[in-house]
């Protein structure tokens, strides 16, 4: 009998979209998928799993896996996961395997954006935007929606623009109200789809990388990266060349294999966790003044984690017990 290949397994679960990568012991990507989360991460990653397995040869095993992103935590948990990194981490591990030289790291997701800054392929400064949606891709789609284009073709019908219009990117109520003004006053479609590319730069660069010096090379990735609206408004925003991998909508997934890989930490993992019923339930806990919310994570019933607790009152361990007993 042939022994299987070893490979590993990166997923990158965040509010909007969840990503997975299966890499090789060369960072090479066999398998990947991208798929919206849709609120439920649990049955995403399930569905994840699904696809990764079907772009797999027979003869390859799992042998380590890693976690990123928003519900890094869950679904860690269920994957029973070597390694749950933070998503700077993740992102700069991924960026360094494809651009080692890399300084900066523009990062902009469904809901959030981050800059990242290296020196020497060391992270030595970082902002994270969680709060303006001007910034994401959230505001696009929605933009996209409301000028009856797919968001997917937004950068290519952007590049046919000879004059983008003037968007304000102040945040998202300004951005809009402004491109519908634009658009009453006979701004043609493809200006106003160029001026919303740059509003997103402008207002990405405003509020992340203010007071910072973004220097060369810089890499752009999330899913965002592949609106070329955008990439051609960062280069004009900053006079850079900006650099987009071809799996840079995966960037977080493919580091947290690289650290599930390098951890050394290894059990075959089982592709069969799909058809495994898990759940979670949410309490405040009741033990002490901290009134924390304490979530219990069951798999098949069983209590296999929980987190939330900030003291060892004993409260959430027993909450857990009688979750498992409600759910038999």
């Amino acid at each position: 009998m042939h022994e299987r290949t070893r490979v590993f397994l990166g997923v990158d679960v965040g509010s909007i979209s969840t990503k997975g990568v299966i890499i090789n012991n060369e960072n090479e990507v066999l398998s990947s998928d991208y798929i919206w989360t849709e609120g439920n991460p649990i049955e995403a990653t399930k569905q994840l799993i699904r696809s990764l397995q079907s772009g797999l040869d027979d003869g390859v095993a799992v042998t380590a896996v890693g976690v990123t992103g928003s519900a890094r935590k869950l679904v860690g948990a269920m994957l029973g996961a070597q390694v749950t990194k933070n998503e700077i981490t993740a992102h700069a591990v991924g960026t360094l395997s494809r651009y080692p030289q890399a300084r900066t790291i523009l990062e902009i997701g469904g809901q959030d954006s981050k800059l990242i800054l290296l020196d020497g392929g060391v992270v030595v400064d970082y902002a994270m935007n969680t709060l303006c949606a001007a910034g994401t891709g959230a505001f696009l789609s929605s933009q996209a929606k409301r000028l009856g284009v797919r968001v997917e073709d937004m950068g290519a019908i952007a590049l046919t623009s000879q004059s983008p219009s003037k968007i304000a990117a102040r945040c998202t109520v300004f951005a809009e109200s402004d491109m519908i003004h634009k658009a009453q006053t006979g701004h043609k479609k493809e200006d106003l789809i160029a001026g919303l590319c740059h509003a997103v730069a402008a207002n990405y660069l405003n509020n992340l990388a203010k007071g910072k010096r973004l220097r060369e090379p810089v890499v752009f990735q999330g899913g965002v990266s592949k609106n070329a609206g955008v990439v051609r408004a960062f280069e004009e925003e900053t006079g850079f060349e900006i650099l987009v991998d071809p799996n840079s909508h995966l960037m977080g997934a493919v580091g947290a294999a690289i650290l599930a890989k390098e951890a050394g930490e290894e059990s075959e993992f089982d592709f069969h966790i799909t058809d495994v019923f898990f759940s979670t339930v949410a309490h405040e806990c009741e033990g002490c003044s901290n009134r924390c919310e304490v979530v219990s994570f069951l798999k098949d019933g069983e209590v296999m984690d929980l987190w939330g607790n900030r003291c060892p009152k004993g409260a959430a361990v027993r909450h857990a017990a009688d979750c498992a007993q409600r759910e038999r």
